[in-house]
């Protein structure tokens, strides 16, 4: 019998337009799904910060660049 440790979990996300879209064109970009890019991202920031301790960045809490609400 299979093991479920292999299988993704599914997680409703709620996102701004902007943000959405902003993620989009990013993926777009490195040839990803959107859903593939913030599994990606995800995995980086759960790497590295497995790597040294801390989040990705000090200001981790800044508010970003795009209008996001």
């Amino acid at each position: 019998m299979a093991s479920n440790d292999n299988q993704k979990k599914q997680v409703p996300l709620r996102l701004s337009p902007k943000l959405y879209e902003a993620l989009a064109k990013w993926a777009e970009d490195d040839f990803r799904s959107v859903n593939g890019q913030i599994e990606y991202l995800l995995t980086e920031c759960v790497k590295q910060r497995k790597k040294n301790g801390k989040y990705v960045g000090e200001d981790i809490d800044a508010p970003l660049e795009i209008d996001v609400p």
